[in-house]
């Protein structure tokens, strides 16, 4: 099984790792919140966006245009001014995302009956889903809400099973790897947003012991 999956993988395109190692970068870069995390992503969102064309992965496609957007996007809600602030990391309430789950859930339902009854789309339900999910976080990344990445771990896991069933065998590789930097990303978001806190209260602090 390993043999012929490294036989698969030695296959597999030079764009194909160009965009892998793009995306990569995107994300380390994101952990850290660096704004130019944003151009590996656009970057490598413009490649993904011919190879999944090419395999049928069509939600997927449509996926990377709104990733182009929010790339953009992204860059101008991170940028700041010279030695400015960086913009704080946020949480959603759980009300939010419950709204947020049942909204993802009944789209992909709709997607996927679509993309099956009328396309020649392969795994249309997951891909759906798969689709749907990361609009919704991707949006939250560029807003730093810290439980984006408890999202994208599901959508990452389901995504390996994807990439790897329509033969994306560096693509399946990088969410691997993805998996395993969102657990660093995770811990070090949460610990810029305790910092956040004890910040805020000290300012707090020191305004009201200020003389009037």
């Amino acid at each position: 099984m390993l043999q012929i999956f490294l036989h698969q993988l030695a296959q597999s395109s030079a764009l194909e790792l160009i965009a892998v190692l793009l995306a990569a970068a995107y994300l380390l870069l994101a952990v850290r919140e660096d704004p130019r995390c944003w151009y590996a992503a656009f970057a490598s969102t413009l490649i993904f966006l011919v190879l999944f064309w090419q395999v049928k992965l069509y939600m997927e496609s449509v996926l990377q245009v709104y990733y182009l957007g929010m790339a953009v996007y992204g860059w101008y809600q991170w940028r700041r001014p010279d030695d400015g602030p960086v913009s704080p990391i946020q949480r959603w309430h759980w009300s939010r995302h419950g709204i947020v789950i049942l909204a993802v859930a009944s789209l992909s339902m709709l997607s996927g009956f679509a993309l099956e009854r009328y396309t020649d789309a392969q795994s249309p339900y997951l891909d759906a889903f798969t689709t749907w999910a990361s609009i919704v976080t991707t949006y939250m990344v560029t807003r730093k809400i810290l439980e984006n990445w408890a999202y994208w771990l599901l959508i990452d896991m389901l995504s390996i099973y994807l990439y790897l069933d329509r033969g994306l065998y560096f693509t399946s590789l990088l969410f691997a790897v993805y998996i395993v930097i969102i657990f660093f990303g995770w811990y070090r978001w949460q610990q810029r947003y305790l910092q956040q806190g004890i910040l805020h209260e000290s300012t707090i602090d020191k305004q009201s012991s200020a003389p009037a």
